[in-house]
């Protein structure tokens, strides 16, 4: 989340007149992030957070809105976008898509412990299975294909070792998506972006209460094992080895299979969906880095993070499913 676009008092006033949420108290721009232009909008009727959508289209934001006002109508913890007084729940300002959801209390760890990341495994085998019967079907954006055609972008920033990692987990990547033991990986509508800064708690440290599920702009279909090595990769790491803190990783791992138990071909993708995770995280940091766009408030992550992360992946097996 950032600040790509401009938005006045004023503009927040005229956007809800076209809805039933009250009157103006408060507008705050969002400044973490790197992919939409959010605003903390307070009303008479309570708090809420605008979103204008900076890359996503009309024709693909329908996916993500209502998947989210589907978990949600399912006591699913995610925010709840609000349906305007025509009906819809997607509109324009400034001429980029917008949308407003509810805020969901509680703040972000920065530190998560177990008892973290069993609340946040169990929450997103929750979410997978809420999100079966949801109707919209759209591939996560972020996907394979999206690395193939963004890998050679950032080839020129590389070094020939990073050249030459990135160049060869790729391919094999590529020759994986097309087995029969990733055909056969349960999948369906997913989070895929559930760092632990899209994810807030309440309570205290030591027993914490879930707030909810943030951010859900980079879903999309893709295999639910995915969606849990992209958390684990970050929830449960040692930050500046990328190492997996066992006790935290068991907890997260047993957390999710208590509500959805993992299959034997999940069992077996494992290792190299852990490694997929990284690789996605790598290139997007990458590019995000080096082919920046312009921005207010930006503020690039270090890509070199999921390259320890990929590379400690490759050398040290983590613990099974």
């Amino acid at each position: 989340m950032a600040v790509f676009t401009p938005v006045s008092e004023s503009d927040a006033q005229e956007l809800l007149t076209r809805y039933t949420l009250g009157e103006l108290v408060s507008l705050r721009g969002i400044t973490a992030g790197i992919e939409n232009t959010n605003y903390f909008l307070s009303t008479t009727h309570g708090e809420f957070v605008l979103t204008l959508f900076e890359v996503l289209t009309h024709e693909q934001l329908p996916f993500y809105i209502e998947l989210m006002h589907h978990l949600a109508t399912r006591e699913i913890p995610v925010p709840k976008p609000q349906t305007l007084r025509d009906g819809t729940r997607l509109t324009t300002l400034h001429g980029k898509p917008c949308a407003i959801v509810t805020r969901l209390s509680g703040g972000y760890e920065p530190d998560p412990g177990a008892a973290h990341c069993a609340l946040a495994g169990q929450t997103l085998a929750r979410a997978h299975l809420a999100a079966r019967d949801f109707a919209i079907v759209q591939p996560n954006l972020r996907g394979l294909p999206w690395w193939q055609e963004t890998m050679p972008k950032v080839l020129p920033f590389l070094s020939a070792s990073q050249s030459a990692l990135i160049t060869a987990v790729l391919q094999e990547q590529s020759r994986f998506a097309a087995t029969d033991t990733y055909g056969a990986l349960p999948s369906g509508p997913a989070h895929c972006d559930l760092f632990r800064d899209n994810v807030l708690f309440d309570g205290t440290f030591e027993m914490p209460r879930m707030g909810g599920f943030i951010d859900y702009y980079f879903a999309g279909c893709d295999t639910w094992l995915f969606d849990v090595a992209v958390s684990v990769n970050d929830w449960c790491i040692e930050r500046h080895t990328g190492a997996f803190q066992d006790d935290k990783l068991q907890a997260w791992l047993n957390a999710y299979a208590g509500v959805r138990p993992f299959t034997e071909e999940e069992k077996r993708a494992w290792p190299m969906l852990l490694q997929a995770a990284a690789l996605r995280f790598w290139i997007s940091r990458l590019y995000d880095f080096y082919l920046p766009r312009p921005a207010q408030t930006l503020k690039p992550h270090d890509p070199r993070h999921f390259e320890r992360i990929l590379r400690e992946r490759r050398n040290t097996p983590a613990l099974p499913l």
